[in-house]
């Protein structure tokens, strides 16, 4: 892990500019993770261009010594109590991670998307089988168990079913 003391954390809004090294900071945050989840930076980049297109206020970098080093994204969805903050991506280049980095990042987004949209909620997806992140999400007063759960399907096989 690098020393980053004494080094200042920036975190701006994201460029055009960035998308290129911020997909490759996802693909190898999810690739040492190991959570089962196989990104590629192609698909890496498809997602990271997807939130930069579709809410680019929302799309944050950490860089440290000029280096992007983390990044958060995240869309506003109009709900009936208001405007929640969701599907959020945060991660963190593994060489930089427990150096604080993602809570200043978390910072930033929680306090724009309130400030900005007045959100009332954050909802996010993450592994209910991995220590990590979720204890890390758990720490911040996320976990709260809602009646709601996550389904998904293959698309081919619903397709069948409603043949």
């Amino acid at each position: 892990m690098p020393n980053i003391f004494g080094s200042k954390v920036v975190i701006r809004t994201m460029t055009e500019k960035d998308l290129s090294k911020v997909a490759s900071v996802f693909t190898e945050a999810y690739d040492k993770a190991d959570i089962g989840e196989r990104w590629t930076y192609d698909a890496s980049y498809s997602l990271i261009n997807y939130w930069f297109l579709k809410q680019p206020d929302l799309c944050f970098v950490a860089i440290v010594e000029n280096k992007i080093v983390g990044g958060f994204v995240a869309g506003i969805k109009p709900w009936w109590d208001g405007n929640h903050l969701i599907d959020g991506e945060i991660f963190v280049d593994p060489a930089y991670q427990t150096c604080g980095i993602g809570p200043k990042l978390s910072k930033i987004m929680y306090q724009t998307a309130l400030e900005k949209y007045k959100i009332t909620n954050i909802s996010f997806i993450t592994f209910s089988r991995n220590n990590f992140p979720l204890r890390w999400w758990r720490k911040l007063g996320f976990g709260i168990e809602t009646h709601l759960i996550l389904i998904d399907a293959d698309p081919k096989e619903v397709l069948k079913k409603l043949l």
